[in-house]
C-alpha cells in the first residue's frame, strides 16, 4: 500500500511539472504575437505616410501638366494662325508675281515644253556619247521652267537652242572616239568607236548600239554579212567615200535585221514535217540532175550516131539500127514490130526517174500544207490556254507554221522545173528514134515495093 502512494505521488508531481512548462511555452507564444502585432501597424503606418506623400507629389504634376498643355495649346494656336496669315500672304505673292509676268508665263510654259522635247531627243542622241554634260544644262533649264518660284536665266535659256543647234550639226559628221563598250559576255572593254551622226554606231568591226542608260553596248547578233563586210574597211579609211549601212531610224531597222531569224532557225520552225519535206526535195533533185546527165551523155551520143554509118550499140540509137542490120530480109509488119520493140527496151532508161520526180514535187506542197494545218492547230491550241494578250506569240507560232508551206514551194518549184527539163531532154531523145525508125521503116517499104513491081 505504500508503495502504490509513493508511485501516485511520482506521477501527480511529474503532471504538475509539465503543466507548469506548457504554461511557460503558452505565455511566450503570446509575446511574440504581440509584439509582431506592434511591428506591422508602425510597418502599415510608415507605409500609408509613403502612399500620402505620393498621392501629393502626383497632384502636384498633373497641376504642372496641365499647365503646360493650357501653354501648348496657346501655341498652336498661335501656329495656326500664323499658318494662315503665312498661305494667305504666299497667295498674294502669287498673284502679285503673275501680275508682273503677265505673257512671260505663257512663254515658259512653250520653253518648258520644247526644253523637254529637246531632252528626249538629247538623252538619246548617238551625239551625247562623244560630247558628255550636255544633259545637265538641259536639266537645269527643265527644272526651272517647270517651277514659277525659280526662273531660268538668260543663259540658260540659250543653252536649249545651243544644244539642238551642236544636234543638228553633230548628224552630220563623223567622229572616231574612245569609249567603254558592253560586251555580250557582260564584260567592258575600251575601243575606238565610229559614229556616223545620229544614225549608227561601229567598232571593231562590228554594228554597236546605244543602250537606255546612254551606254555603248555590242548587238545581242550582228546583222547579215552584207552589212558586216563594210564595217572594217569603213573604220580603216582615211580618205575617199566608202560603203557603210546606216540606219536612218536610230536603231529600229537594224533591231528587225538583228531579229531577222537564221536559215537555221527558219528550218528549226518547220520541225519534222519541214525536214521531210526538204529530204524528199533533195532526194528529187539528186535524181533529176543525175537524169539529166544521163540524157545529156545519151543525146551527145545519138547526135555522133546520125553522123555515122555504122551502127554503134553504146547509145540507143546505134542499138536500133543494130536491130535493122539484123532483120534487113524480114517484110515491113514484122520490121517495124521489131524496131517498136527496140525503142520500147530503150525507153525505160531514158524515162527513168521521172515519174518519181513528178510525184515529189506534187506531194511537197502537200506536206507543206500538212505542216501549215498542223502549226495552226498548236497556236489556236495556244490561244485556248493562254488568250490573246500577247500577239507576238500568235505571230510566232503562225509563222512557224507558215514555214512548212514555204519548204514545200521550195521543193516543189524546182523538182517541177527540174522534171520538165529532163522530160523534155528524155522525149527529144525518144522522138529521135522514133523518126530514124520511120525513116528506116519508109526506106525499107520502098525497096520491097521495088522488089516486087521488077
Amino acid at each position: 500500500m505504500k508503495k502504490i502512494l509513493t508511485s501516485v505521488a511520482i506521477i501527480a508531481l511529474g503532471l504538475t511539472g509539465s503543466a507548469q512548462a506548457q504554461d511557460a511555452d503558452m505565455q511566450s507564444l503570446l509575446n511574440k504575437v504581440r509584439n509582431g502585432t506592434v511591428s506591422e501597424s508602425a510597418a502599415h503606418k510608415q507605409r500609408e505616410q509613403e502612399f500620402l506623400k505620393a498621392k501629393q507629389d502626383q497632384q502636384s504634376l498633373l497641376t504642372k501638366a496641365e499647365a503646360k498643355q493650357a501653354e501648348l495649346e496657346r501655341e498652336s494656336a498661335r501656329l495656326e494662325e500664323a499658318r494662315r496669315q503665312n498661305e494667305a500672304e504666299i497667295t498674294r505673292q502669287l498673284e502679285v508675281q503673275r501680275e508682273r509676268l503677265g505673257q512671260l508665263s505663257e512663254l515658259f510654259g512653250v520653253l518648258q515644253q520644247a526644253a523637254g522635247d529637246a531632252r528626249s531627243t538629247i538623252s538619246t542622241s548617238h551625239i551625247t556619247l562623244d560630247n558628255p554634260g550636255r544633259m545637265a544644262e538641259i536639266d537645269t533649264l527643265v527644272e526651272k521652267a517647270s517651277e514659277s518660284s525659280d526662273l531660268p536665266t538668260l543663259n540658260e535659256i540659250r543653252a536649249w537652242p545651243a544644244q539642238m543647234m551642236l544636234e543638228m550639226v553633230g548628224s552630220g559628221q563623223v567622229k572616231t572616239f574612245s569609249a567603254d563598250v558592253r560586251l555580250n559576255d557582260g564584260n567592258t572593254q575600251t575601243m575606238d568607236v565610229t559614229r556616223v551622226g545620229d544614225f549608227v554606231i561601229v567598232g571593231d568591226g562590228k554594228y554597236l548600239q546605244m543602250n537606255s542608260k546612254g551606254e555603248i553596248s555590242e548587238l545581242q547578233r550582228q546583222p547579215s554579212s552584207r552589212f558586216t563586210s563594210t564595217v572594217s574597211a569603213f573604220e580603216n579609211a582615211t580618205t575617199g567615200l566608202h560603203a557603210l549601212g546606216i540606219d536612218p531610224t536610230r536603231g529600229q531597222l537594224l533591231n528587225l535585221e538583228v531579229e531577222k531569224p537564221t536559215i537555221m532557225e527558219r528550218l528549226d520552225q518547220g520541225g519534222l514535217i519541214g525536214y521531210l519535206t526538204l529530204a524528199l526535195g533533195a532526194i528529187g533533185v539528186v535524181l533529176a540532175v543525175f537524169q539529166w546527165f544521163y540524157l545529156a551523155l545519151v543525146t551527145g551520143k545519138v547526135k555522133k550516131q546520125i553522123r555515122s554509118d555504122v551502127a554503134n550499140t553504146n547509145n540507143p540509137l546505134g542499138r536500133v539500127l543494130a536491130v535493122y542490120e539484123n532483120n534487113k530480109s524480114v517484110d515491113v509488119e514484122t520490121l517495124e514490130l521489131k524496131l517498136d520493140e527496140a525503142i520500147l527496151k530503150e525507153t525505160p532508161a531514158l524515162e527513168r526517174f521521172l515519174t518519181l520526180i513528178k510525184l515529189i514535187s506534187a506531194v511537197a506542197p502537200l506536206f507543206g500544207l500538212l505542216g501549215t494545218v498542223t502549226g495552226m492547230i498548236e497556236t489556236f491550241q495556244a490561244i485556248t490556254l493562254f488568250g490573246t494578250g500577247d500577239p507576238s506569240q500568235m505571230a510566232g507560232g503562225i509563222s512557224a507554221a507558215l514555214m512548212t508551206t514555204v519548204e514545200g514551194l521550195v521543193v516543189a518549184i524546182p523538182t517541177l522545173l527540174l522534171h520538165s527539163f529532163v522530160s523534155g531532154s528524155s522525149k527529144g531523145v525518144i522522138h529521135v528514134l522514133e523518126e530514124q525508125s520511120a525513116g528506116i521503116v519508109a526506106v525499107h517499104a520502098e525497096k520491097e515495093h521495088a522488089n516486087a513491081s521488077a
